[in-house]
């Protein structure tokens, strides 16, 4: 197999901003996107923010010819947003849903409620199994008062644990999708050191489109530039990553973005740039830190990085739940002072009352009201707190691990 030609994989990755009733011009754009789908001929195609699972069941209408198989994954209240269109049979999927997904209270932004997660589909190509990865990570909405951090942060850790733990039966591991963090931040130096994943980007032989490989650029006409503002160029949020196990090794021969408006038409596809990969498969000799992260001082920093954000997270959550615990106990006691006003009153006892008939119902009702959302609020913190516990954890073992193998090199 050694003098077989490389397995040429072209590979098409793109957050599509497709949310019914909000997003502009939606269903033109999924138009716009099967019909480049269809006449490009990909062997993947990796989507996310398909929220409307019939604009999914719209593009499998049209793509299924030229991609005859096809994957939408659900999860959380509205859905994981991740749908897959592949010209190769899809053996399995999978879908891990991340412990921490930002904060029910932030309803202007609604990451909460999207279920936020990791897809995996297993492919089988010419012989070769592909492990495919889609995700979409927490969006950063300040760059300087960054509140989902530490959450971002957790989920690249939980992503980078289960590429490693699911990847083992693999020849060739491939990840694409919205990762919401700039090439040199903690997450991705995390994600990359822990698996040792490749950058298409950083490895292409050859690159085409926005300055940088940018897929948040302010020339785009559905960006918000406010959120730019400190990055006018634009920033690259989107990757397709890979590496090549089992003695495969893989290259990316070209890597391609788009550049605004589609062609022949007046807008884009979408508020990103679509990410073009097109790589190269062969056997050869097993890569250098194919089997797993490269252990080194720079991950062991970066992983005690991220667990001091953990921890600093973590005493913040602790405060939270208590607070709201104590909320909770002061609106209870109300109540009950108030039912046991109302029993003497029943029973006949010449009790004063403090509140009018009035007030005493709307102090009832607003005590109530603090009861449920604080209960509610410390229920959230509460699991906030046991996650973040397990991932300190985690790291903490896997910091004396790495520690170990560096003092026996």
């Amino acid at each position: 197999m050694d003098t077989d030609p490389p397995l040429q994989l072209r590979v098409f990755d793109l957050n599509c901003w497709a949310i019914r009733y909000l997003s502009k011009v939606r269903q033109e754009r999924i138009g716009m996107i099967g019909d480049t789908l269809s006449q490009e001929g990909f062997d993947l195609a990796l989507l996310q923010e398909v929220w409307s699972e019939r604009d999914y069941c719209e593009l499998k209408q049209k793509l299924t010819a030229c991609y005859p198989y096809s994957h939408y994954f659900k999860s959380g209240v509205i859905g994981s947003g991740f749908c897959v269109f592949s010209r190769y049979p899809i053996l399995d999927t999978f879908l891990y849903q991340y412990s921490l997904n930002g904060y029910p209270y932030m309803l202007q932004h609604g990451d909460w409620f999207c279920g936020k997660a990791v897809g995996l589909l297993i492919i089988k190509i010419c012989g070769i199994i592909f492990h495919v990865y889609v995700t979409h990570l927490l969006a950063e909405y300040c760059r300087d008062k960054d509140a989902y951090l530490p959450h971002r942060v957790v989920q690249a850790w939980e992503l980078a644990q289960f590429i490693q733990h699911t990847s083992k039966g693999a020849d060739v591991v491939l990840l694409g999708g919205d990762l919401n963090m700039h090439p040199g931040d903690m997450g991705i130096r995390l994600l990359r050191g822990w698996t040792g994943l490749r950058d298409s980007f950083a490895d292409a032989d050859r690159f085409e489109g926005c300055e940088d490989g940018y897929t948040l650029v302010p020339a785009n006409c559905f960006t918000v530039n406010k959120e730019l503002q400190p990055f006018p160029l634009g920033i690259r949020i989107d990757y397709i990553l890979y590496k090549g196990l089992s003695r495969f090794v893989v290259k990316c021969d070209s890597l391609v973005t788009t550049t605004g408006t589609a062609p022949g038409k007046s807008i884009p596809y979408s508020d990103h740039e679509a990410v073009i990969a097109t790589l190269s498969v062969r056997r050869g000799e097993e890569a250098k830190g194919s089997s797993g992260s490269n252990v080194g001082p720079e991950l062991v920093d970066v992983v005690n990085e991220a667990q001091t954000e953990v921890r600093a997270r973590l005493h913040a959550a602790e405060c939270q739940r208590d607070s709201n615990g104590r909320m909770a106990s002061l609106a209870l006691l109300l109540l009950l002072l108030q039912a046991a006003m109302g029993l003497s009153s029943l029973a006949g006892w010449d009790t004063p009352q403090p509140f009018p008939k009035f007030s005493s119902s709307l102090l009832s009702l607003l005590a109530t009201v603090v009861l449920l959302l604080s209960m509610g609020l410390y229920i959230f913190h509460t699991i906030e707190v046991r996650m973040l516990q397990g991932t300190e954890e985690q790291m903490r073992l896997a910091l004396q691990a790495l520690q170990d193998k560096l003092s026996s090199m």
